[in-house]
């Protein structure tokens, strides 16, 4: 089974924004894996990008912040294409036990709504 071998350790450092303060990993597909993606120090996150009209049903930061992060982190070094990496996400969220119910919703939300992030990072690129 995938895994998360390392904690996130973090510090908020505006609205919604964090900063990773020390490098994390996540092993894709199993432990161990020869993909690995480790999010780096200095790397920024909202963690899950929840409208906040929903913070009261599904919160921005809670058990399933470590997959939204890696998340984030696929999306701005364009790890792969859309879709795999919304398919790391769903993986994460998986291996950290997020009920089904929230993996369903937050999977497809990021299938259907992510684009908007994915060509914000795409168009930063070149």
């Amino acid at each position: 089974m995938s895994q998360f071998t390392t904690h996130f350790i973090g510090k908020l450092i505006g609205k919604n924004l964090w900063e990773v303060h020390e490098e994390f990993e996540y092993h894709v597909g199993c432990y161990p894996s020869e993909e690995v993606i480790k999010v780096p120090v200095g790397f920024k996150t909202d963690f899950a990008s929840v409208p906040r009209l929903l913070w009261m049903i599904i919160s921005p930061i809670d058990e399933h912040g470590k997959a939204a992060v890696v998340h984030d982190y696929c999306y701005y070094i364009a790890y792969d294409k859309k879709k795999r990496c919304d398919d790391i996400f769903r993986e994460g969220l998986i291996v950290l036990r997020v009920p089904k119910w929230k993996v369903v919703c937050m999977y497809w939300s990021v299938r259907i709504f992510g684009w908007v992030a994915w060509l914000k990072h795409r168009i930063k690129r070149g």
